[in-house]
């Protein structure tokens, strides 16, 4: 075989390996996440549910806006006791509410109700996309008017924890709800683009932005949904809440300048907490009282 033969088999072969990252393996990774379920944690914690930490648990569903069925748990106080006010969990991608229990524990400890469900296309929920962001923010307006409305719930102030793509969906839910007094975002992104390449470069090595265009363009059609506007850094800039960001800096998922990027794009009152050497799920372990404080100080005043 000649050089300039194998030269073009090789050419070839690359352009089709790389036509099926692009339209085929690129799409499924970004919209159809890994669905964890607590099933997924069973043998590493004792704490799949509410009710396994001690905590009073209502297993209840909520319509999105466009139907889609989102499974969750609601730890409300007792009866008679006032809440100081009502928190929504948000996980991060490919997790699960599960994922959100022990933070449950802390805030109803402290007298707040909690609210933890899987998002679109994770866990028990209905939906077949994951879009970051851009139908995930209505579905947690949808959560908010559904802790309203029910009956004998005193849901008080809201305020919204996220973790990872639950972050920018807070980020992001927060620019179109006035309802949601206070946002912690924890291991945020900036937009979806730009946390796009950086995970095509980490799982199938290409570093091109021409193939993070290309199949972003297709996932927008199946999905029905604008890349663009999932950008949790242009939503900042319109809120006026008060912002709580969270970032280890040894994140190998996210990197923790993102976390710096929207705190310097945020209006006051804003605040930051970046911790020396925390991974992407290990912060509030290296970080200890540090992070329970900062988070419930933040939730104490914010939320009266």
């Amino acid at each position: 075989m000649s050089l300039l033969l194998a030269l073009i088999i090789l050419a070839a072969l690359f352009l089709v390996s790389a036509a099926l990252v692009v339209l085929v393996v690129g799409p499924l990774i970004l919209l159809q996440p890994e669905r964890r379920t607590k099933e997924w944690y069973r043998g590493k914690t004792d704490m799949l549910e509410p009710r396994d930490a001690g905590l009073p648990q209502e297993d209840v569903t909520v319509s999105g806006q466009d139907g889609v069925i989102l499974k969750g748990w609601l730890v409300a106080q007792k009866r008679g006791k006032k809440a100081k006010g009502t928190i929504l969990y948000l996980h991060g991608v490919g997790d699960c509410k599960t994922d959100g229990v022990v933070h449950t524990r802390l805030f109803y400890d402290r007298g707040y109700n909690v609210f933890l469900y899987d998002s679109r296309a994770h866990g028990e929920s209905g939906g077949v996309f994951c879009t970051y962001g851009y139908h995930e923010k209505h579905d947690v307006s949808a959560a908010i008017s559904f802790l309203l409305a029910k009956k004998g719930l005193k849901a008080g102030h809201i305020g919204v924890f996220g973790t990872s793509m639950g972050a920018a969906v807070a980020i992001q839910a927060a620019s179109i709800d006035d309802r949601i007094k206070a946002v912690v975002a924890e291991a945020c992104f900036t937009d979806l683009r730009t946390i796009s390449v950086d995970y095509q470069r980490r799982i199938v090595k290409l570093p091109w932005h021409f193939l993070r265009n290309v199949a972003m363009a297709r996932s927008q059609k199946i999905a029905n949904f604008k890349a663009r506007d999932v950008s949790p850094v242009i939503d900042v800039q319109r809120l006026t809440i008060p912002l709580l960001f969270i970032h280890g800096t040894a994140d190998r998922l996210i990197n923790y300048e993102y976390s710096k990027t929207l705190y310097h794009y945020a209006n006051e009152p804003k605040e930051i907490l970046l911790v020396p050497g925390g991974n992407h799920t290990d912060v509030w372990e290296i970080a200890g009282d540090k992070y329970e404080n900062k988070i419930l100080s933040f939730f104490a005043k914010n939320l009266r």
